[in-house]
């Protein structure tokens, strides 16, 4: 996610400078602890009065440019697999492994909060980056260790025999993460900030640029990497998807990040902890609503803002600055649905991506490497917007204001959703039916050497030689098929249960072998379902890819196991030794062993479910309009953010802001907890229709905003100072200056 920045939010200076542009997540790393970005930059040093330099910048920033493309790494990479681990390892349905999600990472972005707190009242951001870097390794570590399988694995069936222990170690490594990467967010950046001297503002400004490149690559890296490594498989006695693996390289880089930092240690500036201007500014707003409580009655006369209660107690300039500062959190309000749509990438945008097919062409890409899309969009789309589409915008005249950019970014996010909702309604067209509780499906498996005849009450069909019919609706109140296979006629019945479908198997007149299907939904995760039916002339055991089938009798079908796409090796008894057909994503397919001798393995293949046939490609639209959305939404805002709030206050709206993108998962929470859709087009529609209506509320809120200059009243301000200071009187008697002007 890109965002912009200016030097006027840096250094907190008056003068305009040029504004710069960089690509990746504003909420994955803030500018500033919770404190005065002024005094952030003109840092009262522990131990090192100047600082070695190379090529001009401090050698110090290269070790903090590296832990942070290490940390962004460990952070993305394990964030893109979490809701397929939650859904395939944990085996969690769908609307409670988004639930988790989206809980997780809004409280990564509400510790936030708690670690600047604890940078700028107690440790400072040197030793609050280390202290929390160790709580964040742990949490990666600990997450690792609850993916293995093999931890409780006793009996070495492939299951885990403690459930519950691998889902307490997964919760207490998700929060030991959630505290440690949202206490280092909003002090990292600043960290590097505080290690230039005044006169090296042009290689500050160039730093930052770096700084955010090494965000982006970090994090576009590990989420094609990570994927890759989740599709490997890995175990002692079992052999899996390996999590293990995919958790333990981002716990690696965490170590990395947290060793790299270590080893800078003797090159750093480190500011000591200068107090909070949060607390100040909370402290101000209470004591104001306060004391407006206790002067309610009409003796007392009314205010022309209610922040001008505190008079009594702070003085005008702070004041002044704490309404331009609540001006703009009025704005934050709407906000957070932005941020419900957005985030669902990792959760219901992959989760739609396991029913998609995601071949395409000479590479095959997995669900979460979808998100990718993003970055990668990303990257392309903020210097084209910036430097191609804003630039025509003006050339038109017409006045894109940020307020209207914004505006902009929350309808076209809006509109991903209703292209998500389309491209579901396409996959939801090639599901297969299944019977409801009260009804029977039959197909019929022709495994001999003649066509056959069906009749069920009210049809009549024909199968070929090795091949299969559809699934057919059987009458509940009178279940019979009749066969004819050559001269013979036979009759299945009785032994069909509701609501499942079944297979007749038959190879002769004398042998007909019902099957209970078992499956009634479509295999999840994107996964094939498969089973084997032996037509030899012993019992046999059949190997596919690390997973048995045991005890298969001549003439029986074994249940369903599920695998990944991809070709697989079969093992017969061993007997003989073959590979799969080719498997895609959510199919089922029945095989029937015919020949085993050596390595002469021959069988009939028969599709029970058709492979996903939407192909993953479809998504793209739907991400293109989100990353244009978050282009114009998320860099517009923190740059009007921080344009419309004192210098010493930026970074109370970065702690807002990061707030925003909590609410917004926890309006996820909200949806997907009480929705319960049956369909999910629908739940995409109605996140559309939520954040239309709130574009529209923010399009009016806009409207009536009235633009300021900080820098102009902090001015005047100053101004009136110096005459106080020079005549000894009351400045703002004859100043002429009303805060209510704003």
């Amino acid at each position: 996610m890109g965002w912009a920045w200016s030097s006027t939010f840096i250094g907190g200076r008056k003068k305009k400078k040029k504004k710069k542009r960089a690509t990746r997540d504003k909420r994955s790393s803030g500018f500033l602890c919770l404190g005065n970005p002024v005094k952030a930059l003109q840092p009262v040093t522990m131990g090192i009065t100047k600082s070695r330099s190379c090529f001009g910048y401090p050698v110090s920033i290269f070790f903090i440019i590296i832990n942070e493309f290490c940390e962004r790494f460990s952070y993305y990479g394990m964030r893109a697999i979490l809701v397929l681990y939650f859904q395939r390892f944990l085996r969690w349905e769908d609307n409670v492994a988004t639930a988790i999600y989206h809980t997780f990472i809004a409280l990564c972005y509400l510790t936030p909060i708690l670690g600047a707190l604890i940078a700028d009242s107690w440790l400072g951001k040197f030793k609050t980056i280390i202290s929390l870097s160790i709580v964040y390794t742990l949490g990666q570590a600990v997450t690792a260790i609850s993916s293995i399988n093999d931890l409780s694995d006793s009996d070495h069936d492939g299951n885990p025999d403690n459930h519950t222990l691998h889902v307490i170690l997964s919760m207490m490594g998700l929060v030991l993460i959630a505290f440690g990467t949202g206490g280092i967010k909003p002090c990292v950046s600043a960290f590097g900030g505080d290690q230039f001297e005044e006169h090296q503002e042009k290689q500050r400004n160039r730093f930052f640029s770096i700084f955010y490149l090494a965000i982006n690559a970090g994090s576009l890296i590990s989420t094609i990497v990570t994927p890759i490594l989740r599709v490997q498989e890995c175990g002692i006695h079992s052999k899996q998807a390996c999590y293990p693996l995919a958790f333990g390289v981002p716990a690696a880089l965490m170590a990395v990040s947290l060793i790299v930092f270590v080893i800078g240690s003797s090159l750093y500036k480190k500011v000591k902890p200068q107090g909070n201007i949060m607390a100040e500014v909370a402290n101000c707003i209470g004591f104001a609503i306060k004391n407006r409580f206790k002067h309610r009655s009409k003796e007392f006369p009314k205010r022309e803002h209610w922040l001008d209660w505190a008079k009594e107690k702070y003085d005008e300039r702070l004041i002044t600055q704490i309404k331009m500062v609540v001006k703009v959190m009025f704005l934050y309000i709407p906000l957070p649905m932005f941020w419900a749509l957005f985030d669902q990438q990792g959760s219901r945008w992959t989760l739609q991506a396991t029913t998609m097919n995601g071949n395409f062409g000479a590479i095959e890409i997995q669900p979460d490497q979808m998100q990718t899309v993003n970055a990668i969009l990303i990257v392309i789309m903020v210097p084209i917007v910036d430097a191609v589409v804003y630039p025509l915008i003006a050339k038109c005249g017409f006045n894109f204001t940020s307020l209207k950019k914004m505006t902009v970014g929350m309808f076209l996010a809006s509109m991903a959703f209703v292209v998500a909702a389309i491209v579901q309604l396409q996959i939801d067209k090639t599901l297969p039916v299944f019977p409801t509780r009260n009804e029977i499906q039959v197909q019929i498996l022709n495994v001999g050497n003649e066509s056959l005849r069906a009749n069920f009450p009210g049809q009549d069909i024909s199968v070929g030689v090795n091949q299969s019919s559809d699934f057919l609706p059987l009458d509940v109140n009178n279940p019979y098929v009749n066969i004819t296979y050559g001269q013979q006629k036979s009759t299945v019945l009785n032994n069909f249960v509701k609501g499942f479908r079944h297979s007749i198997i038959i190879w002769n007149s004398t042998h007909i072998t019902l099957v209970n299907d078992s499956l009634t939904t479509k295999p999840e995760k994107g996964e094939n379902g498969i089973r084997f039916v032996n037509s030899l002339d012993q019992t046999i055991n059949i190997t596919m890819d690390g997973k048995v089938y045991s005890n298969i009798s001549s003439y029986e079908a074994s249940d369903y196991q599920f695998f990944p796409s991809g070709s697989k090796t079969i093992l017969v008894s061993g007997l003989c030794e073959g590979h799969s057909e080719k498997l895609g994503f959510g199919s089922a397919y029945t095989y029937v062993i015919t020949k085993c001798n050596g390595s002469d393995l021959e069988y009939n293949v028969f599709t029970d479910i058709p492979a996903n046939s939407v192909n993953m490609a479809l998504q793209i639209p739907q991400y293109f309009l989100l990353t244009c959305g978050e282009v114009v939404f998320s860099v517009t805002g923190l740059e009007f953010s921080y344009s419309q709030a004192p210098s010493n206050m930026k970074s109370v709206l970065q702690a807002g802001w990061l707030f925003t993108v909590a609410v917004g998962n926890i309006i996820v929470l909200i949806v997907a907890g009480a929705g319960q859709f049956s369909a999910q087009w629908a739940e995409y529609i109605l996140f559309a229709a939520l954040l239309l209506v709130v574009c529209i509320i923010f399009a009016i809120m806009a409207y009536y905003y009235t633009y300021v200059n900080p820098a102009e009243i902090e001015a005047q301000f100053d101004d009136d100072d110096n005459k106080k200071k020079k005549f000894g009187s009351d400045p703002y008697e004859n100043s002429g200056f009303s805060q209510t002007q704003m």
